[in-house]
């Protein structure tokens, strides 16, 4: 580890564990790429502008589609404008340079100073995406076909890959990323997370809504578990219509910034003791 290595200790809005911190400065470390997944609500993209801030860098942002290849992350040769401008414009239709729209990855290996390139959802892509990817990674340069062009970056990015489990990445991928699973947020945590978001919030009245929260999320049956950007939505909901701890025992108001499904609104009515209610 180099004298310059600065370490990632999280943001005034982004808390983090030992084991976050950790794998975002093994992966800065080792200029390897941070693969990290975890449940909705975790915290996975947010991740990306947190190092940002912290470490002072521009932030770039991909976010991946079904039909997504690595090529799109360099650059897109936008025929259809050029042709456009060819019949209806007044520019230089020659210079092709016009038309080359560098990508999230491009610009980051385009950029004069490190960045950081959050590459949001790679499990969305085909295939072969993630190995692709890679490669380019890898080569830290790459050819504009259309202008002969070379680009060869100054200072390797860093890198912030996101998955929500949705496909099995390859093998030849996992090996190249610093892997790291973000657990949902225990109580203790929780509360520090709801205390930056608000502040002055009343502490019978931010103990009594954690509790729910994980009374909530404990229910077997639903089958969207409310996350933390939810809770906070929630709690704000609390604060502005002026309700009191003591309400929170009878009633349950603004359930719907907690579950957004009928199914799960259904298993919470059916679970709760009688005399409380759930409210919209």
């Amino acid at each position: 580890m180099s004298s310059g290595f600065k370490r990632f200790r999280g943001t005034d809005t982004y808390l983090v564990n030992d084991a976050l911190q950790a794998a975002v400065n093994c992966a800065l470390a080792l200029e390897r790429p941070l693969l990290v997944k975890g449940e909705p609500g975790t915290g996975k993209t947010l991740l990306a502008e947190a190092v940002a801030k912290d470490l002072g860098l521009p932030l770039l942002t991909w976010h991946v589609k079904s039909t997504t290849r690595a090529q799109d992350g360099l650059y897109v040769y936008d025929t259809v404008q050029r042709l456009y401008d060819s019949r209806f414009g007044d520019g230089d239709v020659k210079d092709i340079q016009r038309y080359i729209k560098l990508g999230p990855l491009g610009q980051a290996f385009a950029s004069p100073q490190r960045t950081v390139l959050l590459i949001d959802e790679v499990d969305k892509a085909d295939i072969e995406f993630p190995n692709d990817l890679l490669h380019e990674l890898d080569r830290m340069r790459f050819r504009i076909n259309e202008t002969g062009q070379e680009i060869v970056a100054t200072e390797r990015p860093v890198v912030i890959i996101t998955s929500n489990n949705e496909k099995e990445l390859p093998d030849a991928f996992l090996r190249r990323c610093v892997f790291h699973f973000i657990d949902f947020p225990d109580p203790e945590l929780m509360a520090r997370i709801v205390r930056v978001h608000h502040p002055n919030l009343d502490e019978a009245l931010a103990k009594q809504a954690i509790e729910i929260f994980y009374e909530l999320r404990s229910l077997t049956r639903l089958r969207k578990r409310p996350s933390t950007s939810e809770l906070i939505d929630w709690i704000g909901a609390l604060k502005a219509a002026g309700i009191a701890p003591r309400e929170l025992e009878r009633e349950l108001p603004f359930i719907g910034a907690l579950l957004k499904k009928e199914q799960d609104l259904i298993a919470l009515a059916e679970a709760m003791p009688r005399g409380r209610r759930p409210r919209a």
